[in-house]
């Protein structure tokens, strides 16, 4: 059966309750459709399309410019001007022979076939809009055409920022363009995320988070630092993207020189084309084979069950080549799947081919994404086929391209950002994907070759459960952050602020009566001295409060790395101690732990990480994850120069002092006063503000139930729990809180 339940007004989930295994499933392929038992699954994966014909067009030979051939007649005019082009304009030397290697594959990419168009389009108009299929190589080459438009240009010489919704895109994508560009990363190419600049004076294309443009824009309000600016995977949709849009519709009416390209891969455009003033269309296809769709008849009570099987039987039984992309919903499923999936394969036999899987989401390093692209294992003498698994987050979805993928198994979750503004509460829940990003993950498949997507629910609940396209982020935030950058970019009247969705006013505010809370705004709305300052920190609002007013409490540098462990990847403990061997790694948190509560215990890491040398054998040794804390120390570093820049002093006080470990609860409360819960007398909490009902979370490390608690997160799952807490005494509270208004029934409960 087919569950289903409500997350907002606009939204529905749906859970699975019968089983994958043992049952049937429908294949669908053009118009025809057939049923096979699940047990005879591997006959249905080796028995179809035995002959089907995978020869590309001959493409020409494209060899160094000394060579004849690099001049072949076969080449359009502008991919011999490419080819021809011998010194690297960027460098003054000449082009290496892997650029050579690496241009002989963009000039197979679709998008070589519209450069015309494009360049046409682009001298013609301020904005347009440009869809391009997953795979067309839009990401990796407009940015390039413009580098070559804008240098070519009179005046200042301007840069190119090319955004994008993830850091993992950014970097990844910034490294490719680099290697085609045949210049060093951090030099003519750059990224920029939060907490890492990995760019220079020299830069002249960037790649960067949306919300990092976004930043840029509160000290440069009119970009004048740019003359061409891409919002690439527009579809996305995400919150800082959208207030871009809003601000650059203003921008280009005051800059004619700026050009702004929103590109998306998928093809409900219009909406953009209306909102940028019915600004022109530029369609560019992929090079996508045809998929094969496989649904289940019944929901799945288990899909990650059924998807470590599915992947376990494709290795097995598919007698064709091709690698294999598995959407899970995050680290912790990611890890379990990977790790499940390697024993079960090593327990079939050396008869079986080799696997490679590989885990992907946004917090693993660099070095270790970028494995994504590696080769897969080599047949084995016995002809067994080696596979490459790749087992990741959405962020597979559209934002990086894996050539060599022919099978897709999609459970048909990811996890969703939820907001609830009556209660103020921001959850993280694992709901049903919209039937846009099943299109978009099915297409993953028909890269390079025809391929099979196998979904793990009904086509009953693809077509009459799944949402068109997924809610705008914007309509399910919370809005803090988001009215303070409008604040500090001069925008005060937000009900009239263009905004292409315009969000509920209830979650508006509660914005502003959040930041009013913080002094971030004065009663009229205004933003305010310590606003200002909050707003340049890339933090949540009540962090950057925290961190600014730990000065008072001469706690700075204390409060600076527990902001640092809160906004790194280690964001829970899950992330900091080593989830593989959880027994060993609560036993090491114990060691860690302080008596008033869990931020203190964070402290606690840190410190011992650094007076340990930031010793990755420590790390081991105490079963704490070395890339969390180096993360942490990453942001840490970061934080302080913004403090340095606003003058901030960072002190502590004396560690012998019985005031070290008060001052610094007391400037938690400066920020997170609104984040308050009382013990009642049935053992539970109330929280303050919202009178939830609440338990601390299990992962807590308080031995007892103090009367009194901070937390920093309200995780809804089953239960209502708060999560990372710490004791506080209710004075504290009295004091950072005098601006909020509380039921004389808790009045009556704090001290006169």
């Amino acid at each position: 059966m087919l569950h289903t339940g409500r997350l907002t007004d606009r939204q529905t989930y749906y859970y699975y309750s019968t089983a994958f295994l043992g049952g049937v499933i429908t294949v669908k392929h053009a118009v025809k459709h057939r049923t096979v038992d699940w047990f005879t699954f591997s006959h249905c994966l080796m028995d179809r399309d035995r002959d089907r014909d995978r020869d590309r067009d001959p493409k020409p030979t494209i060899a160094p410019p000394n060579s004849t051939a690099a001049t072949s007649a076969g080449l359009p005019p502008l991919k011999q001007m490419a080819v021809q082009q011998q010194i690297n304009p960027f460098t003054n030397l000449p082009h290496t022979p892997r650029y050579y290697e690496i241009l002989k594959k963009r000039l197979q990419l679709p998008v070589w076939e519209y450069k015309e168009s494009f360049s046409d389009i682009i001298t013609r108009h301020q904005s347009f809009v440009l869809v391009g299929e997953t795979g067309s190589g839009k990401t990796t080459q407009i940015p390039q055409w413009c580098v070559d438009m804008v240098r070519g240009l009179p005046g200042p010489k301007r840069a190119v920022a090319c955004t994008q919704p993830r850091r993992v895109a950014a970097m990844s994508v910034a490294q490719r363009v680099a290697d085609e560009m045949d210049v060093m990363l951090g030099q003519e190419v750059g990224y920029s995320i939060r907490f890492e600049d990995c760019s220079s004076a020299k830069t002249i294309l960037k790649y960067m988070t949306d919300g990092m443009l976004l930043r840029e824009a509160m000290n440069d309000p009119l970009l004048e630092r740019y003359g061409v600016i891409i919002l690439d995977e527009a579809h996305e949709r995400t919150l800082a993207t959208d207030i871009l849009m809003g601000v650059l519709k203003e921008v280009v009416r005051q800059r004619p020189d700026l050009k702004v390209i929103v590109m998306s891969a998928t093809l409900d455009a219009g909406k953009f084309q209306v909102y940028f003033d019915s600004c022109p269309l530029l369609t560019i296809p992929g090079r996508t084979h045809p998929v094969e769709i496989f649904y289940t008849p019944e929901p799945e009570r288990d899909y990650l069950e059924a998807a470590i099987r599915t992947v376990i039987q494709i290795h097995m039984c598919e007698e064709d080549e091709g690698d294999c992309l598995l959407f899970l919903t995050g680290q912790e499923e990611i890890d379990e799947a990977c790790k499940r999936i390697k024993r079960e394969v090593d327990d079939l036999g050396p008869e079986v081919g080799d696997i490679k899987i590989i885990p992907l989401y946004s917090t693993l390093p660099p070095q270790q994404q970028q494995r994504i692209f590696e080769p897969p294992p080599p047949r084995k003498p016995n002809g067994a086929i080696g596979r490459k698994v790749v087992v990741s987050t959405n962020i597979a979805e559209t934002s990086l391209t894996i050539d060599g993928v022919v099978f897709v198994i999609d459970p048909g979750f990811a996890k969703q950002k939820v907001y609830n503004p009556r209660i103020r509460v921001e959850s993280l829940l694992v709901t049903a994907i919209s039937k846009a990003s099943a299109q978009q993950r099915a297409g993953r498949a028909g890269r390079t070759r025809p391929g099979k997507c196998f979904r793990l629910y009904t086509e009953k609940a693809y077509k009459t459960e799944m949402q068109d396209n997924t809610y705008p982020e914007i309509l399910r935030s919370n809005l803090g952050s988001v009215v303070l950058q409008l604040k500090k970019l001069g925008i005060d009247d937000l009900v009239h602020f263009d905004f292409m969705d315009p969000p509920a006013p209830e979650t508006l505010m509660r914005a502003l009566e959040l930041l009013n809370y913080l002094a971030a705004l004065n009663d009229d709305g205004d933003l305010t001295e310590l606003g200002s300052m909050m707003a340049e920190f890339p933090l949540d609002p009540q962090l950057a409060k925290m961190v600014i007013a730990s000065c008072e409490f001469n706690c700075s540098n204390e409060i600076l790395s527990i902001t640092a462990m809160l906004s790194g990847n280690a964001q829970d403990w899950a992330d900091i101690f080593m989830p593989t061997a959880k027994k060993a790694a609560d036993e090491s948190k114990m060691r860690f732990a302080h008596i008033d509560g869990d931020h203190l215990t964070l402290l606690n890491v840190y410190h011992a990480f650094k007076q340990n040398h930031e010793s990755n054998q420590w790390c081991y040794d105490n079963f704490v994850n070395y890339r969390s804390l180096m993360s942490a120390d990453n942001v840490r570093q970061q934080l302080s120069r913004i403090m340095d820049r606003f003058n901030l002093p960072r002190r502590s006080t004396e560690f012998t002092s019985r005031d070290y470990y008060i001052n610094i609860r007391r400037a938690l409360c400066t920020g997170f006063f609104m984040q308050v819960a009382h013990l009642e007398r049935t053992g539970h909490y109330l929280t303050v503000k919202d009178n939830q009902v609440v338990q601390l979370h299990p992962s807590t490390v308080l031995d007892h139930k103090p009367e009194w608690v901070l937390y920093n997160e309200f995780v809804l799952t089953t239960k209502n729990y708060i999560r990372t807490c710490t004791d506080i005494k209710p004075e504290w509270y009295v004091l950072t809180s005098h601006n909020v208004k509380l039921k004389d029934s808790w009045s009556e409960l704090l001290p006169n």
